[in-house]
């Protein structure tokens, strides 16, 4: 595999001997297998993945690439020999995943290995999404797309909680072939669209509730994330005009965007226009983040990412201004980035006056 063989490359370059991969969408990435325990452990010379005998077959059909070892009932003990079997002096771990207790476990019963934290070493491969990728990540779009024009419907029955929109929601994109939700899902209504992570409540959404749904699909593993913003019944003023803000930021982004420019500088093309309407300390979030297999990867379209962003990745655009005792509005479209701009990927409209009557 390209991204392996990456990889490795990358253990020459840090003086390793091998590097343990723990983090299942790491894991999945880098050989396919899909079990719920596993590690692999690459070398300069052998690819080994290492499971529990509930996950032998599978990761014989799944991780063709690799030689699969069958661990012992005490995981250290089977690293032991692997370690001294392949003459591992210094192996690195990943320092987001790795907590502290198991990184002491792994110093005192592998006696002899340095373990060297290390960043995500498959953050950059994963950044750029393949062909095959995109094509799932649009899959797992268009579930949670259809899923947003039946919520509509639904919400046209007065007296329904936010629970149970939510539940609907879920029930739906299973129907349409999803694996599980992305997330959990946000349903905030009224005062509580306020919060920019309301997940769903009790609370029964009222005639001129603003509501916020930020929802999503998985499918095959990969990820969709999408936000829209309603009003049950007719917006008034403030509403409006809020919304139109939140739309005329999100529009500056994607009509600008590109490769080559920072992470940085497309969060400002929203921030800019929020703050400029005087809105500057209600919008407290970065614009956006990479999708993929993880809900949320890198890079992150903040004030403080200065990542240079590159064709193939696939990006949330998701402006927001939420005021305490009022409500909140954010609209968030999942894209890809071409070679000079954007697809958009998410298709549910989003023009204010199309809201619930």
């Amino acid at each position: 595999m390209k991204s392996l063989a990456w990889l490795k490359e990358n253990i020459l370059k840090q003086n390793l001997d091998a590097v343990l991969i723990t983090k299942p969408t790491n894991i999945r990435y880098l050989s396919g297998f899909t079990g719920s325990s596993g590690f692999l452990l690459i070398t300069k010379t052998t690819d080994l993945l290492i499971t529990d005998f509930r996950y032998v077959q599978q990761a014989a059909g799944q991780a063709k690439e690799y030689k699969i070892i069958r661990q012992d009932a005490d995981i250290y003990k089977t690293l032991k020999e692997l370690f001294d079997y392949n003459q591992i002096k210094r192996a690195g771990l990943e320092k987001e995943v790795v907590t502290l207790a198991v990184f002491e476990e792994y110093t005192k019963r592998l006696p002899g290995a340095e373990f060297v934290p290390i960043s995500d070493p498959c953050e950059q491969m994963r950044a750029i999404k393949s062909e095959h990728e995109i094509d799932t990540v649009k899959k797992a779009v268009e579930i949670a797309d259809r899923a947003f024009l039946h919520i509509r419907n639904y919400l046209a029955t007065p007296g329904q909680t936010e629970n149970e929109i939510a539940l609907e929601l879920e029930f739906f994109m299973h129907r349409m072939g999803a694996e599980r939700k992305a997330f959990d899902t946000i349903v905030a209504s009224g005062e509580r669209a306020s919060m920019p992570h309301g997940t769903a409540s009790g609370k029964v959404i009222e005639h001129g509730d603003l509501v916020t749904l930020d929802f999503g699909a998985v499918y095959d593993g990969y990820h969709s994330d999408m936000t829209r913003t309603l009003v049950i019944g007719q917006p008034d003023k403030k509403q409006a005009e809020i919304y139109e803000l939140v739309l005329e930021a999100q529009n500056a982004v994607l009509e600008r965007i590109r490769p080559g420019m920072r992470a940085n500088e497309a969060d400002s093309l929203a921030r800019k226009i929020i703050e400029r309407a005087g809105y500057a300390e209600n919008f407290g979030h970065g614009l956006g983040h990479a999708v993929g297999l993880d809900i949320h990867e890198g890079p992150r379209l903040s004030p403080r990412d200065e990542t240079v962003l590159q064709p193939g990745m696939i990006l949330t655009i998701e402006p927001g201004i939420y005021l305490d005792g009022w409500g909140g509005v954010r609209i968030e479209d999942m894209i890809v980035l071409t070679a000079h701009g954007c697809e958009v990927l998410t298709k549910s409209p989003k023009e204010l006056c199309d809201a619930i009557i």
